[in-house]
């Protein structure tokens, strides 16, 4: 299924409606949350760039400041009941695995462009898809065999040459921690890609705590205290990409059929070449882009299959 980068997969346990139900008949609203929440998420890049921090610190104030925000929010709704509970050791994981995913895709961003980035992780949902079919026994339809080749000749034509990475290291270290992002998103959407009988909101709000936490031995190593200036962007990133984009993901998955959300999700890559093209003038190659557009089909095609997978799930887990 196509990440929505980056949450989609932390909410998969949610209520969606038939995914024949058609686009016109959608509410709007869950529409604009759906795209509001790939927009928000596609921010993170050019925020976490604005702080001039190291990228554990980030990442542990994005979910920390996520996780405040989150708790708060169930305590306004009258959410407050689902906040205590005992937390499953596959949440414990995926929360390891979210920090792990984060942190590495803000250090890939500064040695890389954000749209190389973001493209490499954007091969998550077909990883996970190949890692499924071995470990879940999940058939491969010739639908998503089309998606994986067409995803590894866009991954082809983005990443440059092995002679020009020999001579630029710092480039290479780039590519290095997005490989470690895409496998630790692979392995995050591989686990949730089972039910849970946690809420999505107690499943989240654990996520984000244990990843918080996780990284907390980091981030005091790191000594550093924030400056006003710092404070602004840090809390930027943990309201917007840290907790509105994950509030709308909830919302929008309880109306909205899986596909669609998935669909939309697809405006989340397209936001990190705007703001990178807009705010740090990063250019790409016209094989680079034709990569960027053959990775977007392969993960459109991924998420118009995953219904009929959704289903078969369903009936195993009965």
């Amino acid at each position: 299924m196509a990440p929505k980068p980056r949450i989609f997969e932390l909410h998969t346990q949610a209520r969606t409606h038939s995914t024949s139900q058609p686009a016109s008949q959608l509410p709007s609203q869950a529409i604009m949350m759906a795209l509001g929440s790939a927009i928000l998420m596609g921010t993170i890049g050019a925020l976490a760039r604005q702080t001039a921090l190291d990228a554990s610190v980030i990442t542990f104030y994005r979910l920390l400041i996520g996780a405040l925000c989150l708790l708060l929010y169930m305590l306004v709704t009258g959410k407050g009941g689902q906040i205590w509970h005992k937390p499953s050791k596959r949440h414990l994981l995926n929360g390891a695995l979210l920090a792990g995913f984060m942190v590495f895709y803000v250090q890939s961003i500064g040695y890389i462009n954000m749209a190389n980035a973001v493209m490499v992780i954007y091969l998550a949902p077909l990883v996970s898809a190949i890692g499924a079919h071995f470990y879940f026994h999940e058939r491969l339809h010739q639908q998503a065999l089309l998606a994986i080749g067409l995803a590894l000749i866009g991954v082809m034509a983005i990443l440059p040459s092995i002679d020009s990475l020999s001579g630029q290291p710092e480039e290479l270290k780039g590519y290095g921690f997005a490989l470690l992002a895409l496998l630790s998103y692979s392995g995050f959407m591989l686990i949730n890609r089972r039910p849970a009988s946690a809420s999505p909101y107690q499943s989240t709000l654990i996520q984000l705590i244990f990843g918080a936490l996780c990284l907390l031995p980091f981030a005091l190593h790191q000594a550093v205290v924030p400056t006003a200036n710092q404070w602004f962007w840090l809390a930027l990133i943990g309201i917007f990409p840290g907790f509105l984009a994950i509030l709308f993901a909830v919302k929008a998955l309880r109306l909205l059929p899986a596909a669609t959300f998935g669909t939309l999700a697809y405006i989340e890559p397209v936001t990190v070449v705007i703001l990178g093209w807009s705010l740090f003038a990063e250019h790409l190659s016209m094989s680079q882009l034709i990569g960027c557009g053959l990775i977007i089909i392969a993960g459109l095609l991924q998420t118009r299959q995953r219904p009929t997978q959704l289903t078969s799930f369903k009936r195993t887990a009965k």
